[in-house]
């Protein structure tokens, strides 16, 4: 919340398992929303990198900033936003302050090589037929 406030920025927070709950006439915090509809609706999305959200963000074509745990995937998928080109640099929890999370924010929002890549890879995302890939595969190895 604060963060949001040091760049002037509106926010919707999802409460989560950790029960985040924020106030005022430029925050929002709701409960659990399908990743389609919010992401929808979002200039940036600040996550932990788990692999549904992630999949979420980049099929809405929508930049990131990424915070990850250290467990798990989240650290991999981090580094993928990045190099894709729709992260900023990826903030640690160590490193998570107001000013860090502000400044990799307002990047995001301000730099349009983040939402052009992200744009870019929703386009390719959509375009293929993963399902149909999938089931080829099987195929064959079973075949």
């Amino acid at each position: 919340m604060q963060a949001l406030r040091v760049i002037g920025s509106r926010g919707v927070i999802q409460s989560g398992w950790t029960g985040l709950n924020v106030s005022g006439d430029d925050m929002l915090t709701i409960g659990e929303v399908p990743h389609d509809w919010r992401f929808a609706h979002a200039a940036v999305v600040v996550h932990q990198c788990g692999a549904g959200t992630t999949a979420a963000g980049l099929r809405a074509g929508i930049p990131a900033v990424a915070v990850p745990s250290a467990v798990g995937d989240q650290p991999f998928w981090a580094r993928r936003l990045h190099t894709l080109g729709v992260s900023s640099a990826t903030i640690s929890h160590r490193r998570l302050t107001v000013d860090h999370l502000a400044s990799a924010v307002r990047m995001v929002l301000t730099q349009h090589g983040f939402r052009d890549s992200a744009a870019h890879i929703a386009a390719r995302i959509a375009a293929e037929d993963g399902a149909g890939r999938a089931v080829c595969v099987v195929d064959r190895t079973l075949g």
